[in-house]
């Protein structure tokens, strides 16, 4: 787990701890000093952690013109025990929908499970984001915790889509790539 970094193929477009608006904004990482675990296995450095013990993130982009981000995350995603949604919600999510970011695109490929508990707090998410034109995305979660969140009813406030490519774009095309096909799924 200590090798999988977030991806860094965008520092040069943005770094979320030089972002004046990020809440991370100022944050200094190590690249040799590993504290962070999930489960204890270290995990990469460049990960941030916002309150769960399980899951972490990595903001890859925001655009505030746009009103989007790309949120890359890594762990185990458990509403059921740890409320990771609240904390989520809570600690990076509303201060974004603050700063103007109503569209978010969530690359779950490395949420190595995902333990559902109810839907409020993505009801929550859902009805802050709407009236906005907003949505929320979760890319290429693995396949065993799509039938979870169909079960948790999560499905009716996030879209599961699946696109392996997504690192050959820049952050505006697979924006663009996502935005248009959810116009042709609404």
């Amino acid at each position: 787990m200590h090798e999988i970094e977030p991806f860094y193929n965008w520092r040069h477009l943005y770094a979320a701890e030089e972002d004046e608006l990020s809440p991370f904004y100022g944050k200094e990482y190590s690249e040799f000093e590993f504290s962070n675990t999930i489960y204890n296995y270290y995990i990469h450095p460049q990960w941030d952690e916002f309150g769960s013990r399980t899951l972490y993130v990595k903001i890859l982009f925001a655009d505030y013109d746009l009103n989007y981000a790309i949120i890359e995350m890594i762990g185990e995603w458990n509403d059921a025990v740890e409320n990771d949604v609240m904390q989520l919600k809570r600690s990076l999510i509303d201060p974004m929908i603050a700063k103007g970011i109503y569209k978010f695109i969530l690359i779950t490929e490395n949420v190595l499970n995902f333990h559902g508990s109810d839907e409020s707090y993505y009801e929550e998410w859902n009805d802050d984001i709407k009236d906005e034109g907003g949505w929320i995305v979760m890319l290429n979660m693995p396949e065993h915790s799509h039938q979870e969140i169909r079960d948790t009813r999560i499905s009716r406030y996030v879209f599961l889509l699946d696109y392996p490519a997504w690192r050959t774009h820049q952050p505006q095309q697979l924006y663009d790539y996502i935005d248009n096909r959810l116009l042709k799924l609404l």
